[in-house]
């Protein structure tokens, strides 16, 4: 029998390592021109992906097939919602690795400056990156997993030190006006919603590659809620911290807020070691999310509804072929976006990754839902009422997210859905897909 790879500290370093990514890191700077309302954006947006994460790991006991949202969307509606869902969510995969390693670019700008003012030199290093990393990948999951482990632990240290230590050096001033943008705070609240969603997306890394995980009924569920708890607390701590040491003009400038904080309350050599560890949390998330780029097209190709290209596997295991598929499509949306600013490119690359990964997370919500109705008798009344109000909440939190999207965001997106459907055709028409597995 196969040994299985991931155990219950590799999968919550990957929930972990993919959520606490670029997201915190250079969020502060994009959610400064807000004001203070943006941490009420936060706390909602975290009620609502805590309501995400039940779901997710109450789905990874009811269906545990890898795959993740594309199985338990297969399961509940059948193959071409699954395939939506599969498209949007590698879509999301790529394109947020591409705003990754821009933030991994802006954040090693602090070592070496000329990279932040020279587009050309940023978009390479950003892709050399993404290169690197899909050459770690190719070697194997458990090459992969070991340098998620230790990323994560290296990254959690200074952004622990900054959220904790930095509460003490707040400046109210800097809340008020609470709100910035002479508008109304419920759409204050909303904008900034679909933003800091944006550091949320990867709560659902470990029901992915769950036909790597050991004992995956079990460990998948505590990995999810404990990696989510855990980036949680480090988000919402970090962003009051350095919203209250930054002024809200100047940190709307920044392109390393953590560090620029960091400067401030201790000087240049802290900016250096808060600096070096958003590196790393960039870098351990590029991990992680290349991972699963190749993963989730691979679950898909199994059961025939993606080109058969994504099932092809190296000698060491892994899904080269879609690894690489997927790089080259990153290097072209970093290629089409690097005359924008740094923080111009990922805000829209993260708006985009955005709304490609609520579609998977409407899907997946529905799809528990559609379970309860359609296998009741597998579960007790009362239990099972519960957690169908939680899966309604999570979709309506989810509906309303998109409210969020920028118009240019939300046009690319669709266009992209939509580029998928002749895909889904072409590929059934050469390809019959296998029948959907129903658990005992």
């Amino acid at each position: 029998m196969e040994r299985k790879s991931l155990g219950f500290w590799m999968c919550t370093a990957l929930v972990v390592g993919n959520m606490i990514g670029s997201g915190v890191f250079l969020l502060p700077a994009t959610l400064a021109p807000f004001g203070g309302i943006s941490i009420l954006g936060w706390l909602i947006t975290a009620a609502g992906a805590m309501m995400l994460a039940l779901v997710f790991a109450r789905l990874s006991r009811l269906v545990p097939k890898a795959g993740g949202p594309y199985a338990y969307t297969r399961y509940g509606f059948g193959d071409f919602a699954g395939f939506l869902v599969a498209w949007g969510y590698w879509i999301s995969i790529w394109a947020g690795n591409a705003a990754i390693a821009v933030a991994f670019t802006g954040y090693l700008g602090v070592f070496l400056p000329g990279l932040n003012g020279n587009a050309v030199l940023s978009a390479g290093t950003a892709l050399a990156a993404i290169w690197f990393l899909t050459w770690i990948n190719a070697r194997g999951v458990r090459a992969a997993g070991v340098v998620q482990v230790v990323t994560t632990v290296l990254k959690l240290v200074p952004l622990a030190a900054v959220g904790i230590l930095g509460l003490f050096y707040v400046r109210l001033e800097n809340f008020t006006p609470f709100n910035l943008t002479g508008g109304s705070g419920f759409s204050a609240v909303t904008a900034t919603a679909a933003y800091t969603l944006w550091a949320f997306l990867g709560l659902e890394s470990a029901t992915i590659p769950a036909g790597e995980v050991r004992d995956p009924e079990r460990t998948i569920p505590r990995s999810t809620i404990t990696g989510f708890i855990l980036a949680a607390v480090v988000y919402i701590l970090g962003t009051v911290a350095v919203m209250g040491v930054i002024p809200p003009d100047i940190l709307a400038r920044s392109t390393a807020p953590f560090a620029d904080a960091a400067r401030q309350m201790w000087g240049d050599w802290a900016a250096y070691v808060v600096a070096a560890g958003a590196v790393i949390s960039c870098f351990g998330a590029l991990n992680g999310w290349i991972l699963l780029q190749g993963q989730l097209p691979m679950a898909a190709e199994a059961d025939n509804l993606f080109p058969g290209v994504f099932g092809r596997r190296g000698r060491s295991g892994a899904p080269v072929a879609g690894l690489v598929v997927s790089s080259l499509l990153i290097t072209i949306l970093v290629g089409m976006n690097f005359t924008r600013s740094l923080v111009e490119m990922y805000s829209f690359i993260i708006l985009l990754a955005t709304f490609t990964t609520l579609v998977p997370y409407v899907f997946s919500t529905a799809a528990e839902l559609q379970i309860y109705i359609r296998e009741k008798e597998r579960f007790d009344g009362r239990r099972m009422r519960g957690a169908a109000a939680v899966s309604i909440l999570a979709l309506l939190y989810s509906l309303w997210a998109f409210t969020g999207i920028e118009r240019e965001a939300l046009i690319w997106g669709t266009l992209l859905l939509l580029g998928g459907v002749p895909v889904f055709f072409l590929v059934r028409r050469s390809r019959e897909p296998d029948d959907v597995d129903l658990p005992e």
